[in-house]
């Protein structure tokens, strides 16, 4: 999977399509990513002891892989990723836009 913790990324498709957001959790047994302020599902929690308050909980929810794709950090824009290797031999994320290195 080629999206990472704290990644900026744009939903290409579903409910939320076209907006951006940072990748908060990455799952990767189901390719799934969470997302801020995404796909935001409701939770009806109850109290779990008196001092506890319980409510319906707002919190993002998952969005398959497939389905954002990462900003490139030169123009803010959706690109595909590919990988190269640098200088040291280590493994570096690459955007087939612009070519720049993501971080």
């Amino acid at each position: 999977m080629k999206v990472r913790r704290d990644d900026q990324v744009k939903v290409i498709s579903g409910k939320d399509r076209g907006k951006t957001g940072r990748v908060m959790r990455v799952d990767r047994e189901r390719e799934r990513v969470y997302v801020e302020g995404l796909n935001i599902v409701k939770r009806h929690q109850r109290p779990r002891t008196m001092a506890d308050q319980g409510g319906i909980i707002e919190s993002p929810g998952p969005i398959h892989v497939s389905n954002v794709q990462l900003l490139d950090p030169s123009d803010n824009k959706p690109t595909r990723v590919g990988t190269r290797r640098d200088e040291s031999g280590r493994r570096v994320r690459v955007a087939k836009r612009s070519g720049q290195d993501l971080v």
